[in-house]
């Protein structure tokens, strides 16, 4: 076998690795880099920052929008009602689906929060609330009739958690004109 057929073996070989690593296994050989290399470190971490400071609230909305819409009132009515273990309400249960649902969300929104990406944090919550004010709005699914009133209330406990851990008078400011002007509420 000729050098330029050994080289593009070993070319396709390290592409093969990378695409088919893991997520782990990806963040461990990152951390190792990091270590190794202080340079390397900085820059993993501007890449990082550039990522995470990129918040589209429109695509947050849609994505929460579409977790909500994407329950089926099937699995409700196979998670509730007359149980080997007892009875289960169909509405607690809806409420229980609702608040999992949104969990994703809500913990991406904690690590903007920890991370003291103050905006982020922000613009990341208008896009949880602005999801959750159009599945409110617009949805016809089944399963909402069961979780009446838990679009308002998960709203409002968004909302709030937000505010208590945002503590900057501006950003409350811009987020009550935000929800005032662009969700009519």
């Amino acid at each position: 076998m000729d050098r330029s057929k050994k080289q593009y073996r070993a070319e396709t070989n390290k592409e093969k690795v990378l695409d088919n690593i893991s997520g782990h296994d990806a963040l461990l050989i990152l951390k190792a880099l990091a270590k190794e290399d202080q340079s390397i470190a900085k820059r993993i971490e501007q890449i990082a920052m550039e990522h995470l400071r990129d918040i589209d609230v429109e695509n947050v909305a849609s994505q929460v929008y579409c977790a909500l819409e994407g329950i089926e009132v099937e699995d409700l009515w196979e998670q509730s009602g007359s149980t080997r273990y007892g009875y289960v309400e169909p509405s607690e249960r809806a409420w229980e689906m609702f608040e999992e649902t949104l969990e994703p969300f809500t913990n991406e929104l904690n690590k903007y929060l920890d991370l003291s990406l103050d905006n982020e944090a922000k613009n990341y919550c208008a896009g949880i609330l602005k999801g959750i004010n159009q599945f409110s709005k617009e949805s016809t699914s089944q399963f909402k009739d069961w979780a009446e009133d838990a679009p308002d209330e998960f709203f409002e406990r968004v909302l709030d958690d937000w505010k208590k851990a945002c503590k900057t008078p501006e950003l409350i400011q811009e987020m009550e004109d935000f929800i005032k002007h662009s969700l009519g509420n």
